[in-house]
């Protein structure tokens, strides 16, 4: 029995398959904890959506930008770009279903009896581990209720960017779902920065400091995550892990064991 954790599939199904097929993942006695973004930019979002969804409770992601902004383009507020290869999804006979099952996952979830988190884009230096559980839960409400449409239209934009000058549910909301889903870098008063993709160096530490760098988290706790592409696996905090590793982007797809920290890779297929 094991708990394996994968970055960003991003539509590259064929080498999931090859990675758990590496790992000989069953799904009668493992588990398989996605780092959010199934969908978008690989040409296999569609078979990749529907197989997180077919494996049931052998399965569980967290919600990725790109898995938000598939949501807010299903109920007609946004329009998909083509080269997010998207149109499987938005035309597929069990569009509805696959939609409403992506609406209900969470932003945050944990190994059931050990102190191990993960989400999309880390957690808010701002936030104390009660903090970040509570307020994922809040949205979580938001995104899995009847009004759903109403609050995919307010996550969008970048203020405020600090837990501090939150003032009402509406940016209490978007503040939650930036740091879920879109945070990297931070300024010095760990306030959110949304525009530096690139990994951290010496000039870019003059103005900005990553996340997890400003995180403290308490002893014998961990946290995972996806979304920073460009870091390449790397993280300086020995309590957390980065696992998005750029596949969609023609490097590999990386998957976690935990109960040994063995990792397995993938080099991308050339059908990207």
């Amino acid at each position: 029995m094991a708990d394996y954790f994968v970055g960003d599939i991003q539509g590259c199904f064929s080498e999931l398959q090859a990675l758990l097929t590496q790992v000989c993942f069953n799904t009668a006695n493992d588990k398989l904890y996605v780092a959010g973004d199934i969908v978008a930019r690989g040409k296999q979002s569609l078979e990749s959506l529907r197989f997180i969804k077919s494996l049931g409770n052998s399965a569980q992601t967290v919600l990725g930008n790109h898995d938000l902004h598939l949501l807010a383009i299903a109920e007609g507020l946004k329009r998909a770009k083509k080269s997010d290869h998207l149109d499987d999804i938005l035309t597929a006979p069990d569009k509805i279903d696959l939609i409403e099952w992506l609406a209900q996952q969470p932003l945050l979830t944990k190994l059931p009896h050990e102190q191990v988190y993960l989400s999309h884009a880390g957690i808010s230096p701002q936030w104390s581990i009660n903090d970040a559980i509570n307020n994922a839960k809040f949205a979580e409400e938001k995104l899995q209720s009847k009004h759903r449409a109403v609050w995919l239209t307010k996550m969008y934009g970048e203020k405020p960017n600090n837990w501090l000058a939150v003032n009402n549910d509406e940016e209490k909301f978007r503040f939650i779902i930036n740091a879920f889903a879109r945070m990297r870098f931070c300024f010095h008063d760990k306030s959110l920065e949304f525009t530096t993709k690139s990994a951290p160096n010496a000039q870019s530490k003059n103005l900005l400091t990553p996340w997890y760098e400003l995180v403290q988290l308490p002893k014998e706790c961990y946290w995972l995550f996806g979304h920073w592409a460009s870091l390449m696996g790397q993280c300086s905090n020995p309590n957390i892990y980065a696992l998005d590793t750029g596949c969609v982007w023609g490097k590999h797809l990386t998957l976690l064991r935990w109960q040994d920290k063995k990792i397995f890779t993938e080099k991308a297929h050339l059908n990207h």
